[in-house]
Parts: C-alpha cells; structure tokens; sequence
C-alpha cells in the first residue's frame, strides 16, 4: 500500500509559514518523501499500517488549510504515468525492490 499526502496550507502570516513547514517536516519525520512541494508520498506495509499512518498525519494537521489522504495498492503505484520537465515522454513510476535472502 502507498499513501499519498497532498495539502494547500495558507502560508500569508509567519505564524501560517511556520505552521505549514512544521507539517512538513513531520511528515518527512514521519518516513513521507517529497514528491512535489505539497505532494508527499510514503510505501506502508499493508492497509492496517496505511490506516495507523494516515491517523497520526491527521494529528499533525493544522487547522487551517486543507490536506487530503489517498490510500492506493503497489499495482495501482506501478501504473502511474510521471512526466517530467518538457518531455512528453512517460515513464513508468518505480519503486526500488526489497530483496530477502
């Protein structure tokens, strides 16, 4: 399972600007990796761990602003489309994999 935290947090006052980098930097204490500015993105071992995770994110939420939770399967991750800069070349989003011996 992966989970995907996106938010628009107002950032006009420093009291706001500071709220917002703390939740960010929880989110990066948290394990998230920054797949954009507001997007974070982490890998959760299975829907339990992704349901314990996506409780704690909701504690560290400001109140103001606006922060939405996707919950997705590995496949639906492998199916993603990522362009980048100009190209208009797809590839295909990969994660690295986990080898036990």
């Amino acid at each position: 399972m992966w989970m995907m935290v996106m938010f628009d947090l107002p950032v006009l006052t420093k009291r706001q600007r500071k709220r917002a980098t703390k939740f960010r930097n929880d989110l990066l204490d948290l394990g998230f990796e920054m797949a954009q500015y507001s997007v974070y993105m982490k890998f959760c071992g299975g829907r339990p761990a992704a349901d314990a995770l996506a409780r704690r994110v909701e504690y560290q939420m400001p109140l103001e602003g606006h922060v939405s939770i996707l919950i997705f399967t590995d496949k639906q991750y492998g199916r993603m489309r990522v362009f980048s800069g100009g190209t208009r070349e797809a590839r295909r989003a990969e994660r690295d994999q986990l080898v036990l011996l």
